[in-house]
């Protein structure tokens, strides 16, 4: 087992990752709008426990997401379609306001 990995040799990947939340796109992009949402001070950071503003990396994350938007159309299923189109607006709208 290769060092740095987390895993040891009693316990394998998939013991490992059972206690992170379940790997979707949906999970994926909630993901990423919950960075964005740090990034323009929305809700605060669960690192520090404050608010601030970083417009440079919430653009950066708005940026992510729409190019994501633009190479998956035609495979999303109706929901994770509607999902990502719906925070990346949401996220537009809150950088508008955070800018202003």
């Amino acid at each position: 087992m290769p060092k740095g990995t987390g895993f040891t040799m009693k316990e394998g990947p998939s013991e490992k990752r059972s206690q992170f939340p379940k790997i979707d796109f949906s999970s994926f992009i909630l993901s990423l709008y919950s960075s964005g949402l740090v990034q323009l001070g929305k809700v605060e950071d669960p690192t520090t426990g404050e608010k601030s503003i970083h417009l440079d990396l919430a653009q950066h994350t708005i940026d992510m997401m729409a190019m994501l938007e633009e190479k998956t159309r035609g495979n999303l299923n109706e929901e994770e379609d509607n999902l990502l189109k719906a925070l990346v607006s949401e996220l537009r709208i809150a950088y508008v306001e955070a800018k202003a």
